[in-house]
């Protein structure tokens, strides 16, 4: 059993923003404004919890480490990426669920700048 981890800062990449607006833009035009507006929200709710919940996802299985830092929030039909830090949690992309192992594995190399 993992113990219990303190809070830490959530940072987002450019990717993970630029991804959240393809998907809010692709769920407008297919479902309309409501749905949209619901799994959006569905997002950002995930977001929240995520500086003081972080371990309670799974490890990403396709980017497994000894220590575990790369986690996933699966969602209806994405997973949010997310990577533990010593000092923060970096969300590096959200990706359909359906996507390739190799698409999933190159966020490996995704790097957030220190603001």
């Amino acid at each position: 059993m993992e113990r219990e981890a303190s809070e830490k800062p959530v940072i987002v990449s450019e990717s993970f923003k630029i991804r959240r607006k393809e998907i809010y833009a692709f769920g407008l035009e297919m479902f309309g404004f409501y749905q949209a507006e619901i799994y959006d929200h569905h997002i950002k709710k995930s977001l929240a919890t995520l500086s003081s919940y972080y371990n309670v996802y799974p490890e990403c299985r396709f980017l497994a480490t000894k220590n575990r830092i790369y986690r996933n929030i699966i969602l209806d039909a994405h997973l949010i990426i997310y990577r533990i830090t010593d000092q923060r949690i970096e969300v590096l992309d959200i990706l359909h669920s359906a996507s390739s192992i190799r698409k999933i594995q190159s966020i490996r190399k995704i790097k957030i700048n220190n603001k």
